[in-house]
């Protein structure tokens, strides 16, 4: 937050700080969200409002269907070329300050849509400050994300982009080692030998 300064201490005293850094602390704890979700990605997002996940503990429980009453904009799923002046036009309804999350690898980055009905990703329409990868990310990434955006509002004026680092490197994308390999031949060669 910023530094306290006690006035008048004991029980009478009262502690000032920047107002910038309190109306961050308080925007950080009231995220009212509108999802904009075209695709597969939003049965895994809207996963995140039932009872295991419980998202309403950072207080971004109650989506709004009014982007003048929102300040997250949830971009869940491929954007289409058609969708494109919609996704903009929401934006541009939201009231300052407001952020963007692109959930998924399709929102992120356009996905394996590779042609001309699609926008490889939501930054090429409206500017986007925290990308959610996978295809579909799991819930608890969305409490990822939303823990990093709350981070970034708290610290203030940050507007670049961040990206939702995966909790763990799947085994398949682990750099082998030249142990890993010997181990793995062997095993080879005694398959082959019981046979």
């Amino acid at each position: 937050m910023g530094a306290l300064k006690t006035v008048m201490g004991g029980d009478a005293g009262f502690a000032t700080t920047k107002l910038d850094a309190l109306l961050n602390w308080a925007r950080k704890y009231s995220l009212f969200q509108y999802p904009f979700a075209t695709a597969c990605c939003g049965m895994e997002f809207f996963a995140v409002a039932g009872p295991r996940y419980d998202v309403a503990r950072f207080g971004a429980e109650a989506p709004r269907f009014s982007p003048r009453q929102s300040d997250v904009l949830w971009v869940v799923g491929t954007i289409s070329q058609r969708q494109a002046p919609a996704l903009k036009r929401i934006y541009e309804q939201m009231s300052d300050p407001k952020w963007v999350v692109a959930f998924g690898t399709c929102a992120s980055c356009g996905g394996f849509y590779d042609n001309y009905t699609t926008i490889p990703g939501a930054d090429k329409v409206i500017p986007v400050d925290i990308y959610i990868p996978g295809c579909p990310p799991r819930p608890e990434a969305v409490l990822d994300g939303l823990m990093l955006l709350m981070e970034k509002i708290e610290k203030g004026g940050n507007r670049e982009a961040m990206t939702v680092p995966p909790r763990e490197l799947p085994r398949l994308a682990q750099l082998r080692t030249r142990a890993d390999t010997t181990i793995v031949s062997d095993h080879i060669g005694k398959m082959k030998e019981d046979k």
